[in-house]
């Protein structure tokens, strides 16, 4: 026999979403680096992106799904959870790392560091 509790318990257990990395560009132009992430489904409140020292972390949920008065045939992107770790170059600004998410597609631009003009470094005598 089975205990009503555990049927409750079976209904309103979530779970997990599928993980995925997303299909991604990295380009390097004269301004800095550029990367292109296909995340179709996420909004942008859905959207995480973190720096951990030299890493930088793109999270995200897809929580679209069929309707009760539909079924999916063939899923190629549905519900799901986005995650990719991109590794910063010493050359990147990080600071002004921006991001635009635009038609499923996170754009990221990474600037480069400014340079340094070459200096002389003063000699004390004490």
């Amino acid at each position: 026999m089975t205990d009503t509790a555990d049927i409750n318990t079976a209904k309103t257990e979530v779970k997990p979403l599928p993980r995925v990395s997303p299909a991604t560009d990295i380009l390097e132009r004269e301004d800095g680096f550029y990367v292109f992430m296909d995340i179709p489904g996420v909004r942008r409140e859905d959207l995480k992106i973190d720096i951990n020292e030299n890493e930088l972390l793109v999270t995200g949920r897809a929580l679209q799904g069929a309707s009760e008065k539909e079924t999916f045939l063939e899923v190629q992107f549905g519900p799901g959870e986005y995650v990719r770790a991109v590794s910063l170059s010493d050359r990147v600004d990080r600071e002004n790392i921006s991001a635009n998410l635009k038609d499923g597609v996170l754009t990221l631009r990474l600037p480069r560091l400014e340079k340094t003009a070459p200096r002389r470094i003063p000699i004390h005598t004490s």
